[in-house]
């Protein structure tokens, strides 16, 4: 069972991230195109899945908002990763005050909720794609931080890494030889698990008017213009909540196995390589 979840993950995955990719040659329509003489019209040859309230092809902005909405978690966790792996790698390497002073930076973080950190981010900020992208890599970057900080603490004190070192390895070649791989490979599961979560926080914002701003097509704002017509068009608000949850359920499976792997042994075989 384990298995067979695991390959529809991967399918659903490659098939969204395909689609997102090369949205303007799959997408029938153009999802911002309004047309109020086809307005909600059921599954057909030509509307895939109907249309929305403004005759918009609902099909096309589903493969639209996957673009978006992956476009925003990539760039989002690319500058959480920036950021958090260099405040983790110097507070974890050169110890000390600096540790101490990033560290504490990092309990501010902390002690506040994300979301309510997000939204008092994105009022002072104003809304907008790039605005919310800044805003969720901000309340993020202290958790990479901490993460990576705990392992550059695990590996600095192995014996092939003082061996380096007493070799005469400088501290950046040192990190880049030994340590930089396995931060890596922690990362990417990190990562993994983390892109539904930060999809979650862009939809949130989205459906709540502070993020994609319409005639965008983005899974929150379709669920936000579907909730009008919930009981007499409940077919608009499924299709992006069902894409949704797919993708965020994809992603948690792949993360899973991932961290199960490195949990079963991988970890060491990385550090020792």
């Amino acid at each position: 069972m384990r298995k067979f979840l695991l390959i529809f993950a991967c399918v659903t995955i490659i098939l969204m991230l395909f689609m997102a990719i090369f949205a303007p040659f799959v997408a029938p329509f153009d999802p911002t195109a309004i047309n109020l003489e086809a307005k909600f019209l059921d599954p057909s040859q030509t509307y895939i899945l109907g249309t929305d309230h403004l005759g918009r092809d609902i099909f096309s902005r589903l493969i639209y908002g996957a673009r978006v909405s992956f476009f925003c978690v990539f760039l989002t966790l690319f500058l959480v990763l920036v950021f958090g792996g260099v405040a983790g790698g110097v507070a974890g390497f050169m110890g000390g005050k600096i540790d101490q002073a990033l560290m504490r930076i990092c309990d501010l973080f902390f002690g506040i909720p994300t979301i309510v950190l997000a939204l008092f981010l994105v009022s002072i900020f104003g809304s907008g794609t790039l605005n919310i992208i800044i805003a969720i890599a901000i309340t993020h970057w202290a958790w990479y931080a901490r993460f990576i900080r705990s392992i550059v603490l695990s590996l600095k004190n192995k014996e092939y890494v003082l061996a380096s070192k007493l070799c005469g390895a400088s501290g950046v070649a040192n990190f880049k030889q030994n340590m930089l791989r396995v931060i890596a490979s922690q990362c990417i599961i990190l990562a993994t698990l983390d892109i539904g979560h930060i999809m979650l926080h862009i939809s949130g914002l989205s459906f709540l008017g502070l993020g994609v701003k319409a005639p965008d097509a983005e899974w929150g704002i379709m669920i936000s213009d579907a909730k009008e017509f919930l009981f007499s068009a409940p077919h608009l608000i499924y299709y992006p909540g069902i894409a949704l949850f797919l993708c965020v359920a994809s992603f948690n499976i792949a993360g899973d196995y991932l961290r199960d792997r490195l949990d079963s042994g991988d970890f060491e075989e990385l550090s020792n390589a």
